[in-house]
């Protein structure tokens, strides 16, 4: 919503059921998911407010009582501040954010401004779904899980610090287009792009940042009902290379949960961007594939 020649407001919104244990990590992971939709358009969280759904009679009152404040922790993080929120009973728990950011309303990113040539950076590695399935079954080594929770608890603000630096003293963003890797997995998202922006995408599945532990997940059994369900959105706008490892087919289905930032940057800037997320301190700093003229799909090789 635009407020003025050079201020806007964007508004997001998530929640979901416990993916971890621990109630602080999962209200800190919940958080951090909730805020991404704002850094993957180029903005700045300014409010929060809770959305919980409560199993009171099954749950003591501490247990929220922690999750709430995990969620705080990762807010105030974030520069933003949390403005109360709402509960409600409920029989399954439920927990995330509404979000308000600014932006400049120039300066938003979309998912449908690609352009031929972009390279496409990652900034968090993937296998979130897979290593949390894992964790259900107590197949995760203690290492393994505190580096999923290590990841999706981490804000995607060092990526967007570092894409938005890009643009210093310069007319136009070198940043065409961003997205965040969400349940729809790396390929739901490259294909919304796709769509979007009605162009080819290429990754080269060699390049992806992967979590430690997730291909042995994966070879455990532990996939995810969600990776079929991506499979199936996908349909013929899939394009798999017929030598590829089933894991690297898999990891790019795999349903991701406070993913990485996808972002689709002018050729001639990648190495600046590379760079700059090292700087930022950026989980990733993938480079993964490119953009290309074609139909409006994604090649994975």
């Amino acid at each position: 919503m635009r407020l003025s020649d050079e201020l806007a407001l964007v508004q997001t919104v998530d929640f979901f059921t416990p993916i971890v244990d621990d109630p602080s990590d999962f209200g800190r992971i919940a958080a951090a998911n909730s805020l991404s939709d704002v850094y993957a358009m180029g903005g700045s969280p300014l409010v929060a407010l809770n959305i919980v759904c409560f199993p009171e009679d099954t749950l003591p009152p501490e247990v929220l009582g922690e999750i709430l404040r995990g969620g705080d922790e990762v807010v105030r993080s974030a520069g933003a501040i949390l403005g109360g929120g709402h509960t409600v009973s409920d029989s399954e728990l439920k927990y995330g954010l509404a979000v308000t950011g600014t932006i400049h309303p120039e300066r938003m990113w979309t998912n449908d401004g690609a352009r031929v040539g972009d390279r496409i950076f990652l900034t968090k590695a993937l296998g979130t779904g897979m290593l949390a399935t894992a964790g259900k079954k107590g197949l995760l080594t203690a290492e393994n899980n505190q580096a999923l929770i290590d990841s999706m608890s981490s804000l995607n603000a060092s990526g967007a610090r570092a894409a938005l630096s890009l643009l210093e003293g310069r007319g136009q963003d070198p940043v065409h287009a961003a997205t965040d890797v969400t349940g729809f997995g790396l390929l739901g998202s490259c294909v919304e792009v796709a769509r979007a922006s009605t162009l080819h995408i290429r990754i080269d599945t060699s390049s992806l940042p992967i979590l430690a532990g997730a291909r042995q997940a994966a070879e455990s059994g532990c996939r995810t009902r969600g990776e079929r369900n991506n499979l199936d959105y996908l349909g013929d706008d899939l394009k798999v290379a017929d030598d590829l490892d089933s894991f690297l087919r898999s990891l790019s289905l795999d349903p991701q949960t406070s993913g990485g930032l996808l972002l689709f940057v002018d050729p001639a800037h990648a190495a600046s961007l590379e760079q700059r997320l090292k700087d930022e301190g950026s989980l990733a700093h993938a480079c993964i594939g490119e953009v290309s003229d074609g139909p409006a799909c994604v090649e994975l090789f």
